[in-house]
């Protein structure tokens, strides 16, 4: 499959919306104190039209497959970013997308000077969690932050080498 990897666009609201939204209930996912219940859901490009934030849309043929973000960890201090919102369409898993993304994303947040990279995610999700222990995210014991994300059970951290 050939994705380009963008920055995301207000046209891209809605179909990463269903992307998403998708992807968690194929997790059972879908409540409260997960992701999909951010207000940021309902304008995702404006979400991250802000400083130190950014959204990358994975598409293929003018259609969405997938995104990932990062932005400030709220009450993570000034150097702590959080990886965000990072699915893929079940179709457009297993053809390096995902690497391509989080490779993007983790670019993204060391030009905003971040020193850190923190994510949320669930022990169901093997394959994500392989991608980002791959990409060298350590596994922590506890969350950090206020995401606001309790339903999430797994918790990594990235640190920038120097």
């Amino acid at each position: 499959m050939q994705a380009l990897i963008r920055p995301i666009q207000p046209a891209d609201d809605l179909s990463l919306a269903k992307v998403i939204h998708d992807a968690l209930a194929e997790f059972d996912a879908g409540g409260d104190g997960f992701a999909g219940q951010d207000t940021e859901m309902q304008a995702l490009s404006s979400a991250y039209d802000r400083p130190r934030h950014a959204y990358f849309v994975a598409h293929c043929n003018q259609q969405v497959l997938g995104g990932a973000g990062i932005a400030p960890l709220t009450g993570g201090g000034f150097a702590t970013a959080e990886l965000r919102k990072m699915y893929l369409a079940r179709p457009a898993r297993g053809y390096g997308l995902g690497h391509q993304l989080l490779t993007t994303t983790i670019a993204a947040a060391w030009d905003h000077g971040f020193q850190r990279i923190y994510l949320e995610t669930l022990t169901q999700m093997d394959a994500a969690r392989a991608l980002y222990e791959r990409a060298g995210f350590l596994r922590l014991d506890a969350p950090l932050g206020d995401t606001g994300h309790h339903g999430c059970n797994c918790w990594y951290l990235l640190e920038r080498l120097r």
